[in-house]
């Protein structure tokens, strides 16, 4: 049973997070304002929908594999996005002010649900072992470094990245290991029993995974400059998703001695097609170079997943629960690459903008070492023992933090667990 110092959030949490709602709503009594005047605007809102869904119901069934932590996977991700997409507009707003205001459109509704995912997939690599007040401070600050961040790639070096290869994916994944890295427990270096899946828990979380992959391409294409450019974004993603998803299921046989399938590189590596495109999803690279690209993302993906996720656990003391270095990581860094590649090949320019590889390659650089030092310093932070984090026998496990209901008789299908499968693809 969780101790009372685990479960004695009542106080801190509450006080927390209301503060914070409270400063946020003043702050957008200040500085917030409509933008009424653009109607082209009104284009954008299944877009903005397909996003919102992506992050509300697609990251969070994705995280529900663990057997005992399915209310905080959805919950905390309900209540990351939450906070996030309001603290991330004002965030990224404050870069680009209009007179005294921040002007809300569909647009920027589309960016704040942007931030928010980076948090999200942060959460991914900490999954099952922090409290929800750590996960409310973590919030605020990787968001307001996310959109200096996002500010600096965007402006200062002026590259592209129109589906966030760089600025999100990358970004929210190493900055996940930079903390899961300082908050390392010694006492899940062993894998801990609640660290499984079950049958119904790797269906519940194939739905998300089945929502993301659906949207990826309005993921992709939702901010890119104009139609035409929309519309290649939306074909590429396509069809890297498409072929990221073939490779995937040939590799996950090939790696499994019995030449089974994995659920879990099925949960997750067919979406590492949708990370790579990301960053030049909107370039004219052709079909046949976006499928490649799916491909190699296949293959990072299920190889990370494979061998480097024990290596990094065992060697590096870096405890990645949902795998995020090889969805996102990985996958991010290969989007970034491509980036220089296409910028080196194509000339590539949007609203007088050249995009050259020097500048990409700067982009990326800057995006791990900001997600580096700003995640070594949030875990500095979280570090702190008033913040409520569970104990080493008490994580992955939803009692600690939410009044759960006696569990139901269900058949033996459904409540053995399948010993070693999760550990043998991510520890």
């Amino acid at each position: 049973m969780p101790s009372a110092i685990d479960t004695n959030m009542k106080f801190k949490f509450s006080i927390l997070a209301l503060l914070l709602e409270v400063a946020i709503i003043i702050m957008f009594s200040l500085y917030v304002g409509y933008d009424s005047s653009d109607h082209a605007q009104d284009a954008l809102y299944p877009f903005f929908q397909d996003v919102h869904v992506m992050i509300f119901v697609g990251f969070g069934f994705l995280m529900t594999f663990l057997k005992k932590y399915g209310f905080s996977s959805v919950g905390i991700n309900m209540l990351i996005a939450a906070l996030g997409l309001q603290w991330g507009t004002l965030m990224q707003g404050f870069w680009h002010m209009k007179g005294e205001k921040i002007i809300i459109n569909m647009k920027s509704m589309i960016n704040a649900d942007f931030s928010t995912a980076a948090a999200l997939i942060s959460f991914g690599a900490l999954l099952g072992k922090t409290s929800p007040v750590q996960m409310l401070t973590l919030t605020i600050l990787e968001i307001t470094l996310f959109a200096c961040n996002e500010y600096v790639v965007t402006e200062v070096l002026q590259a592209t990245d129109v589906g966030a290869s760089m600025t999100i994916h990358a970004f929210g994944a190493y900055f996940g290991l930079a903390v899961a890295l300082v908050l390392y427990r010694s006492g899940l270096k062993n894998k801990h029993d609640n660290e499984e899946s079950t049958y119904h828990s790797d269906i519940f979380a194939m739905i998300g995974t089945l929502f993301l992959w659906l949207f990826w391409p309005s993921f992709n294409s939702a901010i890119a400059n104009d139609s035409g450019h929309r519309t290649i974004a939306i074909v590429n993603t396509y069809y890297s998703l498409a072929a990221c998803t073939v490779v995937t299921f040939a590799l996950s046989s090939l790696v499994d001695e019995r030449g089974k399938f994995s659920m879990v590189l099925i949960q997750n590596a067919t979406l590492a097609g949708g990370v790579a495109i990301g960053t030049c999803a909107d370039m004219s690279i052709y079909p046949f170079a976006a499928m490649c690209i799916g491909s190699f993302a296949a293959i990072i993906s299920v190889l990370g997943f494979k061998f480097l996720t024990p290596l990094m656990a065992s060697k590096l003391h870096i405890q990645d629960t949902c795998g995020v270095h090889n969805l996102h990581g990985l996958p991010g860094i290969l989007g970034g690459v491509a980036g220089i590649i296409a910028t080196a090949v194509r000339n590539e320019r949007r609203a007088a903008v050249q995009f050259t590889p020097l500048m990409q390659a700067a982009a990326l650089g800057s995006t791990i070492v900001m997600a580096l030092a700003g995640g070594s310093f949030t875990g500095s932070i979280l570090k702190l023992p008033f913040l409520g984090q569970a104990s080493d026998e008490n994580c992955f496990d939803d009692s600690v933090y939410w009044e759960v209901p006696e569990e139901m008789n269900l058949p033996e299908i459904f409540t053995n667990n399948r010993d070693g499968r999760r550990s043998e693809t991510m520890m």
